[in-house]
């Protein structure tokens, strides 16, 4: 355990105070299970320029790309276990101390750690999954996976023949309005708010831990390294987050 044993004290009775706590993650809780992430030095964007939604939308080279990125595993989220610090998020879940978890992230490891979907409120969507740009039905990848690589057949839908892709966010798509209004609300209600590893710099993601802190919440922050919205926190730990969490949320 590397975080001074003051900080992880304190974050134990923050959560312990805590009616209604609500944590936001981001990439740092999954480069601990090895997933990259897609900003920093050597993260997925400095090794692939993304493909816009718009290129996406317009071009079948671009569709076909985007679909090879998927089933080669070029992303690296495919096949990553969740870590000690999903592990100690869902304990608090499942006692009830936090309502919800608001994720940067499209992984699926918070469910994959045992929580239930319905409590991961995903800004950018998830990639465990596809699903129809116009009917919005739900489509497996391991189905579109035999078909694009077995008959090299790009994904369309199975009901109304509209394109498929990932249930992910891309560059210049909108941010789903119902997911965010979901998010502000939890901000809103919370008296705690936990940020797990993000730099908060991107937007309008960033904006609800800033959001919490001006509506009365505590602000507790641990990211490896320091951010822009320190400053307004009533802890900020520079540490892992797995180690940490598992500090301050041992099993029982």
């Amino acid at each position: 355990m590397d975080a001074d044993n003051s900080a992880v004290a304190e974050l134990t009775r923050l959560i312990a105070q805590a009616k209604r706590a609500v944590v936001f993650t981001g990439a740092g809780i999954s480069t601990e299970s090895g997933v990259p992430d897609f900003r920093s030095p050597g993260g997925i964007w400095s090794r692939m320029k993304p493909i816009y939604f718009q290129e996406f939308v317009a071009s079948e080279d671009r569709r076909r790309e985007a679909w090879n990125r998927t089933f080669s595993g070029a992303m690296r989220w495919t096949g990553a276990k969740p870590n000690a610090g999903h592990y100690a998020v869902a304990r608090l879940i499942a006692r009830r101390k936090v309502s919800a978890i608001i994720t940067q992230n499209v992984d699926n490891l918070h469910q994959d750690s045992g929580v239930p979907a319905d409590k991961v409120i995903e800004l950018h969507g998830n990639g465990s999954y596809a699903t129809c740009l116009d009917c919005g039905v739900r489509h497996e990848l391991e189905v579109l996976k035999q078909s694009f690589l077995g008959r090299g057949e790009i994904p369309s839908c199975r009901d109304c023949g509209g394109l498929v892709k990932t249930a992910t966010i891309s560059f210049g798509q909108m941010l789903k309005p119902e997911i965010m209004e979901r998010a502000r609300d939890e901000t809103l209600a919370c008296d705690l708010l936990i940020v797990l590893g993000s730099s908060l710099v991107v937007y309008p993601a960033a904006g609800f831990p800033l959001l919490a802190a001006q509506n009365g919440a505590a602000l507790a922050i641990i990211n490896r390294e320091a951010t822009e919205q320190d400053e307004y926190a009533d802890l900020v730990i520079h540490d892992e987050i797995g180690a940490t969490l598992s500090a301050a949320v041992p099993v029982d």
